[in-house]
């Protein structure tokens, strides 16, 4: 059977120094296995930057095929899974940064979309782990993934999968970029009622005015799967998407939770990472849930969002890596409005915070039909010929 070395090539990336490797959002991302979702495709929730000069011969465009050669993770959930270059927004620039792999098509018989998908395939990562080497961190190479197998369908059939699972993409896509944008609108409807309008008849207070703060605890080893068995189960802030944490562990012996709506909150570093539990949920010792105290969470969460500054000086507190403690996140100061202010923003928010809860649960329904879809497609289990493109 044919391999991939028969259709493509891998460009190793560049070795940027780190001394210009920044958080600060300069519009100039440095590409890293942080910006490649479980399961393949691109996120931009958690870009590194660079500030300074670069070869332009590193500089990625819009719709490179892309591959991560290294892996942090226990599980090896991103290991040699494929991403598309996004489209530049604002002149936007992606580097080309060291293990990450170009992928360059030799032939006319490979549809670039195609292979994008084969290599989200779990055929295709089944076969990155099982090669990968290192215990901590996980490694593959150019060659080790030239060498897998591929039994490539006509070209035509090849667009028509691709055609589809695009199109899906695409669906998933726009829900999230609805999301951003309600998200962005409730935090400026925070800020104008209540940052912008705060004065001296205002309450000084903690957090602990307004929330009850649960911090995690992790349950033992031995009672996590990942087979759906018990109760949805997150450690830290690994999990964290744009506004809702991805599924993944389950423990039969949970010991703190977080109620659905209730925001999570990383207390390692980087401390002040924020997502909200879609559903109850176990926390382990990497996270802390927050709850409002009278019914107005959406208030407590966009307060969070507003905390994320003064909480940011926690990364620098511990010996080896930042943290706070539940003594430091009650005591974090804040200015309290009248009840009215309150009930005012939540009777705008509210329906927002709903609709970005409604169009999650349409992106995970249309990922489930994705990834069904996937194997079977690529398997030729699903028969294409009546599809139109």
């Amino acid at each position: 059977m044919a391999t991939l070395r028969d259709y493509i090539k891998i460009k190793h990336g560049y070795a940027f120094k780190g001394k210009n490797i920044s958080t600060i959002d300069n519009n100039i991302v440095l590409v890293t296995p942080g910006n490649f979702a479980i399961g393949g495709g691109f996120k931009e929730e958690k870009c590194k930057y660079f500030d300074a000069e670069y070869p332009d011969d590193y500089v990625l465009k819009e719709d490179d095929l892309i591959v991560t050669m290294t892996d942090l993770s226990k599980a090896i959930d991103t290991l040699g899974y494929s991403a598309l270059v996004p489209k530049s927004k604002g002149n936007r620039i992606y580097l080309h940064n060291q293990r990450i792999g170009l992928i360059s098509i030799e032939t006319d018989s490979l549809d670039k979309h195609y292979l994008y998908w084969f290599m989200r395939s779990p055929y295709y990562q089944r076969t990155i782990a099982s090669t990968s080497t290192g215990s901590t961190v996980h490694h593959t190479s150019p060659d080790r993934i030239m060498d897998i197998e591929i039994d490539l369908p006509e070209l035509i059939e090849q667009k028509k999968i691709a055609g589809l699972l695009d199109n899906i993409e695409e669906k998933i896509a726009i829900n999230n970029e609805v999301n951003k944008n309600l998200q962005a609108q409730a935090f400026a409807l925070y800020s104008q009622i209540i940052i912008d309008n705060a004065d001296n008849t205002w309450t000084p207070g903690v957090l602990s005015d307004i929330a009850d703060i649960t911090m995690g605890q992790s349950p033992k080893g031995d009672t996590y799967n990942e087979d759906g068995v018990g109760t949805v189960f997150f450690q830290g802030r690994a999990e964290f998407g744009f506004r809702f944490p991805t599924r993944r562990l389950y423990t039969t012996a949970p010991k703190r939770m977080a109620l659905a709506n209730d925001t999570l909150m990383s207390v390692r570093a980087p401390v002040g990472d924020i997502n909200v539990a879609y559903e109850d949920c176990c926390i382990g010792r990497g996270l802390a849930s927050i709850h409002s105290k009278d019914n107005h969470q959406s208030y407590v969460l966009y307060t969070m969002f507003n905390l994320r500054k003064q909480l940011h000086i926690f990364n620098g507190e511990g010996t080896v890596f930042g943290s706070i403690n539940k003594d430091s996140l009650n005591t974090m100061p804040i200015v309290i409005p009248p009840i009215k202010v309150i009930d005012t923003f939540g009777e705008i928010v509210a329906p927002m915070d709903n609709a970005i809860r409604n169009n999650y649960a349409e992106i995970c329904h249309l990922t489930n039909i994705r990834d069904s879809l996937l194997p079977r497609l690529m398997s030729g289990e699903l028969d294409v010929s009546d599809i139109d493109i």
